[in-house]
C-alpha cells in the first residue's frame, strides 16, 4: 500500500511539474526585403491558416443541397444509418483531387460519396495574401432514411 501511495504522488507530481508545449501559429515567410514569400503551389493548407476560404459555389447551403441531390443510398440495405467522413483537397483551379474516405459505414456508402465528389462544380480556391493556394477540406455526411 505504501509503495502504490508512493508511487501516485510520483505520477501526481510529475504531471504538475511537467513543461508544457506551447502551439504558435507560424508567421508567413518573409523576403530579406520584409516581404511576403508567395506561397508554394505545392503546398496545402488548412482552411483555418488562410485569408479567404474555399467556397462550394453558393455556399454551404447549397453544397449540402448538392449532395442530398445527387447521394443515393443502396437498395441492399435501405435502413442503413450513421456518418461518412471524408477529406480532400481543393485545387488552385478549383476542382477537387486527392479524395479520401476516412470512416465509412459500408464500402458502397463511402463510394458513392467519392463519386459525388467527382460531379461537383469547381470551387471558389482559397486564398492566402492574394494568390490561390490548394486547402485541404473535411467534410461529414450524414446518411439516414
Amino acid at each position: 500500500m505504501k509503495k502504490f501511495l508512493i508511487l501516485i504522488l510520483i505520477c501526481v507530481a510529475q504531471k504538475t511539474f511537467s513543461q508544457k508545449e506551447i502551439r504558435r501559429i507560424p508567421e508567413p515567410p518573409k523576403n530579406i526585403n520584409g516581404n511576403i514569400i508567395p506561397p508554394n503551389e505545392i503546398d496545402i493548407y488548412n482552411p483555418i491558416g488562410i485569408d479567404v476560404k474555399p467556397e462550394f459555389p453558393g455556399e454551404k447551403v447549397e453544397f449540402h443541397q448538392f449532395i442530398e441531390r445527387n447521394y443515393k443510398k443502396s437498395n441492399k440495405r435501405p435502413t442503413l444509418q450513421g456518418k461518412v467522413f471524408a477529406t480532400f483537397n481543393i485545387e488552385i483551379n478549383g476542382s477537387l483531387s486527392d479524395i479520401k474516405i476516412l470512416r465509412d459505414i459500408a464500402s458502397y456508402s463511402g463510394e458513392e460519396l467519392v463519386r459525388v465528389l467527382k460531379l461537383s462544380p469547381t470551387w471558389k480556391p482559397g486564398k492566402l495574401n492574394g494568390k490561390g493556394v490548394r486547402t485541404i477540406y473535411s467534410l461529414v455526411v450524414p446518411v439516414q432514411l
